[in-house]
């Protein structure tokens, strides 16, 4: 099989990831993040003075597992610790805006939420600063959370730990949940940050980066052989079933209870930020088990996932839609590689813009594309030296369109147009309106058709804001899907 075919085959099995529902227990923080720019040095210490422009706030930690489950398109019930404050009722706040999350979030008044806020000038960060408490779940609080998951554990398909020490997933904690997990017949995964590995003993999957694993076995691990004995020596140990070793820019190691370890090359084109990246693996890693892929098959979509992650600034998430355009351009040839993922088509089009080159952006469904859309994509490209063409996503489209729209899946509708000499790049955009796509890429000129007036272009105002064109394209009359749908419809039924 060519690496074209595999990449397909893999994008294909993310499909299955909608029906799969998981249970992630681990330690919730607020990650509250402040970007701004840095240019000059404080009078009064030799440090930057950062000018605020922008703050974000978001669940992290074992929260960023959760929010990389959820958008991937499954479903997760999230079990963790908060205390009795204001970043606790934040987090409570955020976790309850999730329709495919279902929290289950303990208040300990004894305890400090986890809060960590990170100042960033342009993707470089400057400090952090963290508030937190570490104590070990009371004891009334384990038997709660452990009748809990022995109660529910058969309505998921995976289990995830992820440890981050903050007192949640203690020893009693830790060790019920895995017997739980094995005695339902469920994989169960663990993002460990403890040095004393025994605790995970029977675990299905462990995924400790190389640091986490030289330093729970005591070796100097600096090369693949060295992290691949480390990585038996720790399974055979201490009966865990497989060993996934994170090694960043260099991709992972697949080390299995039986068969041979597998190196897995890293995906990323460049890296800005790992933060949570741990969480994306193990998250995806999950996931995919759930829905039924063998293990080969989830490490490299985990390993792709990591790739699309680290090329974000923050504690980012993997969005279905990008994991399965990342997956489509490994091993295509050059006009299929057209389709991108969000984070790394911001990246293609600060190229174009700096080798001085016009960016152009359309949006659309193109449902069943026809000689209307063609028409709209030539004049548009005629408006620039470079075409984005971003479309709708199949839930977007539904939303839209009504439940039996689209005809033709979003991957489907996203390769038929990176056919089109015309269009230089294609990403898909998961909300109703291209508005978020528009403030990250930030094009020359913004294009729709003629039938939208200037002041009803959404996003507009936006491209005019810092000085971008707008323009409406003539349209050819006589040209629509839902015409041609009638059409179909009509003749089938006469």
């Amino acid at each position: 099989m060519s690496a074209t075919e595999h990449a397909q085959d893999l994008a294909r099995l993310v499909d299955r990831f909608e029906e799969s529902s998981l249970l992630c227990l681990g330690d919730v923080m607020l990650d509250h993040f402040f970007y701004g720019t840095a240019s000059r040095i404080s009078p009064e210490a030799p440090i930057p003075v950062l000018k605020i422009e922008r703050q974000a706030v978001m669940l992290g930690g074992a929260g960023n597992t959760v929010r990389n489950i959820i958008a991937l398109g499954a479903r997760a019930s999230f079990i963790s610790v908060i205390g009795n404050d204001e970043a606790g009722n934040r987090i409570v706040t955020l976790a309850g805006s999730e329709p495919r999350l279902e929290p289950f979030l303990l208040t300990d008044s004894k305890r400090r939420s986890t809060e960590k806020s990170r100042y960033i000038a342009a993707s470089q960060q400057l400090l952090r600063a963290d508030v937190e408490s570490v104590e070990p779940l009371p004891a009334h609080l384990e038997e709660t959370v452990l009748s809990s998951v022995r109660e529910d554990i058969t309505r998921y398909q995976a289990v995830i730990l992820s440890d981050y020490g903050k007192g949640l997933l203690t020893d009693r904690v830790i060790r019920g949940v895995i017997e739980a997990a094995n005695a339902a017949g469920l994989p169960i995964l663990v993002d460990p940050k403890r040095r004393d590995l025994s605790i995970y003993r029977d675990a299905t999957i462990l995924t400790p980066n190389v640091r986490e694993l030289g330093e729970a076995t005591g070796h100097k691990l600096d090369t693949t052989d060295s992290i691949i004995e480390a990585a038996r020596q720790v399974m055979a140990q201490h009966g865990i079933g497989n060993m996934v070793v994170t090694r960043g820019a260099q991709g992972m190691i697949l080390v299995p209870g039986e068969g041979e370890p597998r190196i897995i090359e890293a995906r990323a084109r460049e890296v800005f930020d790992v933060s949570g990246a741990g969480d994306t693996v193990v998250a995806t890693l999950a996931v995919a088990l759930a829905s039924g892929c063998d293990l080969l098959e989830a490490v490299e979509l985990a390993n792709t996932a990591a790739g699309i992650v680290v090329g974000k600034v923050g504690t980012s998430v993997v969005y279905r839609t990008d994991l399965k355009a990342a997956l489509h351009t490994q091993g295509m040839m050059s006009s299929r590689q057209k389709v991108y993922p969000q984070a790394l088509a911001a990246e293609q089009v600060d190229e174009w813009k700096r080798a001085g080159l016009r960016v152009g952006f359309t949006n659309g469904c193109f449902d069943l594309i026809h000689a209307g859309h063609l028409g709209l994509i030539n004049d548009a490209r005629a408006c620039c030296d470079k075409l984005v063409v971003a479309i709708n996503s199949d839930a977007s489209v539904r939303r839209l369109k009504g439940s039996t729209r689209p005809v033709n899946s979003e991957m489907e509708r996203a390769l038929l147009l990176a056919e089109l000499s015309a269009v230089d790049m294609v990403v898909i955009f998961r909300e109703d309106t291209p508005e978020a796509l528009l403030t990250l890429l930030k094009p020359s000129v913004l294009m729709k058709g003629a039938d939208y007036e200037l002041t009803e272009i959404v996003g507009g105002e936006f491209v005019q804001s810092y000085g971008g064109d707008v323009r409406r394209i003539p349209l050819r009359e006589g040209y629509s899907t839902t015409n041609i749908i009638e059409r179909i419809t009509n003749k089938a039924a006469g």
